[in-house]
């Protein structure tokens, strides 16, 4: 395989936090016609920061992963559309970015975008030898090797299992336990017929992408409905993430985070409050926790102001659980 700089062991004493002040998208203010915070990420670390968790030395600074990382799933055919501006202003759903000059969209927007899929990718190896690493940034869910869309643009969470599969010994078996408030379809459109994949999906069923060829990858179907609040969803989390953990023993879970199923948010549509979060995390940590598999969380999607805080929340509520920790 192509050596890779995602893959250098970071020094021993970090947490297997994964940022880049690069992860964050600012320019002109077009950020802002789109529901996302676009820079949450930063938000989170600031409140880890202020909560005297993190210091800036103390997490594993996340580097662009390069076109030849990239290709380990993408088609060099999907990668030369992004150099159109209008296919990059479809993929993120910010129209205007279609008449930028692409120079400024792979600056602006793109590489953003590829920083944190290489977060996600180093994240991996860090959880397999930590036991549990955070990627900030990343979970890119709606993304496969040949398309993208609902503002995923790389498919960082396929890229991780596949570099683990090729380069890391003892790597054979990957579940994938996605809780966003959307269907995953581009890892499940990857995974399709792979053997070594599990993936869990629990979602809001009347909502985008309702991808009805993706749906026949997912082994473990939890289709919600509209407005779904805390006590049904625990419950439903709780059953089947233990089941999925039970049915299939992997070397490596990739566990998708997104906040976008807090009560009011614009696109999810579900009703779950921010401790029912909060709740939802230590559920899936606790379960691979005890059967020592390693976690590697991404933060996916989430399009309210008070997600970053949320997230932060979560973090700090693992620690004091004795569920993550700096040591090994």
């Amino acid at each position: 395989p192509h050596r890779t700089e995602l893959y250098e062991d970071p020094p021993s004493g970090c947490w297997p936090i994964v940022y880049s002040p690069d992860y964050n998208i600012t320019f002109m203010g077009l950020e802002k016609l789109h529901p996302f915070d676009a820079g949450k990420w930063g938000k989170v670390i600031n409140f880890l920061k202020e909560e005297k968790l993190i210091a800036d030395d103390l997490i594993v600074q996340a580097r662009e992963a390069t076109d030849e990382d990239l290709l380990v799933v993408h088609t060099r055919r999907y990668l030369n559309k992004l150099k159109w501006s209008f296919v990059v202003a479809t993929i993120t759903e910010i129209p205007p970015v279609a008449f930028l000059p692409n120079f400024v969209v792979q600056r602006k927007v793109l590489k953003p975008l590829r920083t944190q899929t290489g977060g996600t990718i180093m994240a991996g190896k860090l959880a397999v030898d930590r036991g549990w690493a955070i990627n900030v940034g990343g979970g890119f869910h709606h993304c496969c090797s040949d398309k993208g869309g609902g503002f995923c643009a790389y498919a960082d969470i396929t890229l991780a299992i596949k570099f683990l599969f090729e380069r890391v010994p003892g790597v054979s078996k990957a579940t994938i336990i996605d809780l966003d408030a959307h269907q995953g379809n581009g890892h499940e459109r990857d995974f399709m017929d792979d053997p070594r994949v599990y993936i869990m999906d629990a979602y809001n069923r009347y909502i985008y992408p309702g991808d009805g060829f993706a749906k026949r990858a997912i082994k473990r179907r939890v289709e919600l409905e509209w407005g779904t609040e805390d006590t049904e969803y625990l419950q439903k989390v709780h059953t089947h993430v233990e089941g999925a953990l039970n049915e299939f023993k992997p070397d490596i879970l990739v566990y998708n985070a997104g906040t976008d199923i807090l009560d009011g948010d614009p696109l999810g549509g579900l009703a779950i409050s921010p401790q029912g979060i909060v709740k939802r995390d230590e559920v899936v940590f606790r379960a691979a926790r005890r059967r020592s598999i390693p976690v590697l969380m991404v933060t996916s999607g989430g399009y309210q102001k008070r997600t970053a805080r949320i997230i932060a929340d979560s973090i700090l509520n693992l620690h004091s659980l004795g569920l993550i920790d700096r040591a090994l």
